[in-house]
């Protein structure tokens, strides 16, 4: 009886030589790939890390009520790692630490969610870090429309609104 290592060398001896396994056929798949929902920016979190912005805020589905626990690698500065999201305070804390500290996907898909992060962006954003911010304003401008709107100015081309 031939151990699978056995097999598998002669298999990659065979191909080697030009032999085709007959599950090796001429026909190419194609593999369909979804897009992420996130992707790095240009503009760095931080020193040799860039921003990590959801393509879409669609993505963002995160808990819109109730309490959150932070992973250590998001929130290490403390050992309670809990956030209350009915407490104004606590809530652009978790937004601002996970803004700022993603690096995976999920990280932004599983904490944020859009309709809060519409609502409390122009108070977090002097907060955040240059690059995060402008990573984020960048690739959606309804963030720094929203910040311009609450503090009364309007973004440069767009027309003041009668009020």
């Amino acid at each position: 009886m031939l151990t699978l290592l056995e097999i598998m060398c002669a298999q990659l001896a065979d191909v080697r030589s030009g032999f085709r396994l007959p599950e090796q056929r001429d026909t190419l798949v194609r593999m369909e790939t979804a897009q992420p929902p996130v992707a790095r920016s240009r503009h760095q979190a931080r020193p040799g890390r860039r921003a990590l912005v959801a393509r879409h805020l669609d993505a963002l589905r995160g808990p819109g009520t109730g309490r959150v626990e932070l992973p250590v690698r998001l929130f290490w500065s403390s050992p309670d790692r809990c956030f209350d999201l009915g407490d104004d305070d606590q809530r652009a804390w978790l937004y601002e630490t996970v803004l700022r500290e993603a690096s995976r996907p999920e990280d932004l898909t599983t904490y944020l969610n859009a309709g809060i992060l519409l609502r409390i962006w122009p108070q977090i954003r002097g907060r955040l870090p240059r690059g995060v911010r402008q990573a984020w304003e960048e690739k959606h401008p309804q963030l720094e429309a929203t910040a311009d709107a609450r503090q009364g100015h309007t973004s440069p081309g767009s027309a003041p609104s009668a009020a």
